[in-house]
């Protein structure tokens, strides 16, 4: 990731992806919010920051603000709020999930709680919410609109993402659908604030929107299969949560449609189970995926999403910064390992 370089952010301004990550970092570090009393209400929030990530939503707002433009540290303040509002979504999501690792560290609620990671949590959304409020007076209300919105999508994935865990039957169009609101809105909406701060005209708000849902749906789906075929020491999560968890994820998804009834049963039976040796289902089941050729669906959708991607944002109407779309492209493109 921190290889990919390219200029963007405005005459005078020009920034790589390194450095605005090191600018959002050091406004995270900053940040007033977190010095406060209680401090057993903020540092867990501090930690949650301090844990790492690839700053990806903060980085995609400050591309789209200077694409069209205008000085990227107008939407500096909106951006960093998107990233304490990601975070606060993961500290909510390892509650449901019970997850005990994130980035190779324990999470929020096996440090300390449950009710602290919750109630820190909302302190960060509330802390998110200042942040984006302070984007430029001219483009204010459509910045709360598309993040409230966003907010809105984000929790609405969340809840579909638990009613699959009862569910008997999840079809591809129902889980595209999920993970569109649970993490795709989420890229795309920070995407079309950046565009919001520059005044960019309103199609073209709209086609970087389209890319940013493309390129989130490529993400999640590249990170379904991650969870079964990355390295571990990289992942940083156990390898194969998702099974442990009995997420239907695409992978799984896929193979339902794919496999004959025996083994369609078989697998069904086997998201059900809950005393099994947990390294001989995750191999059970990878064997079944890769049977039904899940795992090459699954890679093979990724394309073509990335694909469409770049139809949108070629798309773009407005003269845009040449070395900015280059960034932004080089950007999206290393977050699926490809080149550019």
């Amino acid at each position: 990731m921190g290889g990919i370089a390219g200029k963007i952010g405005g005459i005078g301004l020009m920034k790589n992806y390194a450095q605005l990550r090191q600018e959002v970092e050091k406004t995270l570090r900053e940040l007033q919010l977190w010095k406060g009393e209680p401090q057993a209400l903020y540092q867990p929030a501090v930690y949650a920051l301090g844990q790492g990530g690839k700053r990806i939503r903060p980085v995609l707002a400050l591309m789209a603000c200077g694409l069209f433009g205008k000085d990227y540290r107008e939407a500096l303040m909106p951006a960093v709020g998107l990233e304490v509002f990601h975070n606060f979504t993961l500290l909510h999501d390892d509650v449901m999930d019970n997850a005990a690792m994130r980035h190779g560290m324990a999470t929020v609620h096996v440090k300390w709680n449950a009710d602290t990671a919750i109630l820190s949590g909302d302190a960060m959304f509330a802390a998110a919410s200042c942040l984006v409020a302070k984007a430029p007076k001219d483009c204010l209300p459509e910045v709360l609109d598309a993040f409230h919105r966003l907010a809105l999508g984000v929790c609405e994935g969340q809840q579909y993402d638990m009613n699959f865990e009862t569910q008997s039957e999840v079809s591809k169009s129902e889980y595209m659908e999920m993970i569109r609101l649970k993490t795709a809105v989420l890229i795309a909406g920070s995407l079309e604030i950046g565009a919001l701060v520059a005044g960019a005209p309103q199609e073209d708000v709209k086609r970087l929107y389209a890319y940013g849902n493309k390129i989130g749906l490529a993400f999640q789906l590249q990170d379904d299969w991650l969870d079964l075929y990355a390295d571990e020491s990289k992942f940083g999560k156990r390898i194969g949560g998702d099974i442990r968890e009995n997420k239907k994820t695409y992978l799984y998804v896929r193979a339902i449609e794919n496999l004959k009834e025996t083994d369609r049963k078989k697998l069904e039976a086997l998201f059900t189970s809950t005393g099994m040796n947990e390294e001989e289902k995750i191999a059970t089941v990878k064997a079944l995926f890769e049977k039904a050729n899940a795992h090459e669906d699954c890679r093979a959708a990724v394309n073509q999403l990335f694909a469409e991607a770049g139809t949108e944002i070629d798309a773009l109407v407005s003269s845009v910064d040449s070395d900015t779309l280059h960034a932004l492209k080089a950007f999206t493109a290393g977050l699926l390992g490809r080149e550019y």
